[in-house]
């Protein structure tokens, strides 16, 4: 399981992604889908078509790693965008560790929480 600070940004790839891609084709669809830099230290996640397959790229100080998940049953839940044009969901670290622990984010109820405006 991974322990991420709050802190980090994570961004979900809406669309099913090939899991032949390797380091390269998953650093051209941040650059290119995204709009973002993988070396800026954000997360990205990756599912296929299936949902039984899960990739994580990520900038980890001297180098890119990946970080993968295959499911023998069952699938993972990709979070609903709010803009159908948009190809990206950002996420916070416990939702991605709901999703990869397999709790159903539609039903997953969450308290209210104080959260500071950005600005």
């Amino acid at each position: 399981m991974l322990s991420l600070p709050p802190s980090i940004r994570i961004f979900v790839h809406a669309l099913p992604t090939d899991m032949r891609k390797g380091f390269n084709g998953l650093c051209a669809i941040v650059s290119q889908a995204f709009g973002k830099n993988v070396l800026d230290g954000d997360y990205f996640v990756f599912v296929n078509r299936m949902r039984n397959r899960c990739k994580i790229l990520y900038w980890d100080h001297d180098g890119i790693a990946v970080w993968a998940k295959r499911l023998e049953r069952g699938g993972f839940q990709v979070p609903s965008r709010d803009d159908a044009a948009s190809l990206c969901v950002e996420i916070d670290s416990v939702t991605l560790a709901m999703m990869i622990g397999g709790v159903d984010l539609n039903t997953a109820k969450r308290r209210k929480r104080y959260r500071a405006v950005a600005g």
